[in-house]
């Protein structure tokens, strides 16, 4: 029994590993959805362009590619590192191989992207992580909250046996006992459930663009990338606003205590498909990004990033990230970073529901 054409294109269209094929003269023919994704666009902006055109000068040599058709070459390279036109750098294995067919001689590209198996890695690292130290801060938090109340009411008690000379004191008490209850609660971070509703992810990004222009006086330049695609999403768009706001107001400060020469913070977003994300599969995925280009994650709070009360900000508290997380794994999402002096890069991926979009095209 022979696969229909459907079948084989939504075989095709399964695969994590990414697959382009161009022609003889390097025109790219077909790409499957994983292979879209590796350039971040649509099949109507990647058929019949140039396979040069999406890569920075040097990174595909095209005069090995007309020799591998001439001669009818296959080869394989490892660990090679594609460069992108929009300042996008990728790892990955790469298998070239000669097809011929009716139309003439076709190269096709397996595109295996280390990147992606790293950050597979790093997320179920993170998770566990980040669960830990949510159940530790969480016992911590109730341990200290119970006491915290007691001296309260015991300063509110004594405070009426006191002089109005010495009732300062009992005040200041209280004033702290709130204070630490107010940093307990922080850590603890969102209790509420989300209020699920169906709306554009880009009202929410436009709300952060215009508080983070209100926030500040600084001349950090704003530059708003929007995939117009993206159907509505079931999302609560409030907590989608705090979780990129406080990732935004992270780049904000980095960029403005390293004094960056000409500042800016992109916005960007995008369809990605395909995608594990907490070990379930979905074929359609919202890409939120969060790119500056200030002096980067100092290596030594990589690994523990997420984690509360850790942050390399004078005066931070160090809570922000680790609540954008809390409010993303309510999405069933996740957050991944990449980060290197010049370029620090924030991903948010929310699933979408199929039936959201009424197809897979």
């Amino acid at each position: 029994m022979h696969p229909t054409e459907l079948e084989t294109q939504q075989l095709l269209n399964s695969l994590n590993t990414a697959l382009v094929m161009v022609d003889e003269k390097l025109n790219i023919v077909y790409a499957n959805h994983a292979g879209e994704a590796l350039f971040e666009t649509g099949r109507k902006q990647l058929y019949g362009h140039l396979l040069s055109e999406f890569f920075m000068p040097g990174t595909i040599e095209t005069t090995r590619l007309r020799a591998a058709i001439r001669h009818g070459e296959d080869f394989t390279e490892n660990e090679i590192r594609l460069s992108f036109r929009d300042n996008r750098n990728v790892m990955a294995d790469l298998t070239v191989t000669n097809l011929q067919g009716q139309e003439g001689a076709r190269l096709l590209f397996e595109v295996k992207t280390i990147d992606q198996q790293k950050r597979i890695s790093r997320e179920n690292l993170q998770n566990a992580q980040h669960y830990a130290a949510r159940e530790l801060i969480r016992g911590l938090a109730h341990e200290i909250k119970n006491p915290l109340g007691g001296i309260r009411g015991a300063a509110q008690l004594l405070e009426k046996e006191l002089s109005e000379s010495h009732k300062e004191f009992t005040q200041m008490i209280i004033e702290q006992s709130d204070r630490l209850r107010n940093l307990v609660d922080r850590l603890l971070g969102p209790n509420s459930l989300p209020r699920f509703e169906e709306c554009n992810v880009h009202q929410s990004l436009e709300k952060v663009r215009r508080l983070m222009r209100v926030d500040s006086d600084n001349p950090i330049t704003i530059i708003r990338d929007y995939d117009p695609s993206i159907p509505d999403l079931v999302i609560d768009p409030d907590m989608i606003q705090q979780a990129v706001l406080n990732i935004a107001r992270n780049s904000v400060q980095a960029l403005l205590e390293s004094e960056t020469q000409n500042p800016e913070i992109r916005l960007v977003t995008r369809i990605e498909r395909q995608m594990t994300i907490q070990t379930k599969r979905h074929s359609l995925v919202a890409k939120i990004k969060i790119v500056d280009n200030g002096p980067g994650i100092p290596s030594q709070i990589k690994d523990t990033l997420f984690y509360p009360m850790v942050t390399s900000k004078q005066n931070g508290s160090g809570l922000g990230l680790s609540i954008s997380q809390t409010l993303i794994n309510h999405h069933g999402g996740k957050i991944d970073v990449d980060s290197h002096p010049g370029h620090t890069e924030f991903t948010i991926y929310i699933p979408i529901d199929r039936k959201e979009t009424g197809n897979d095209e």
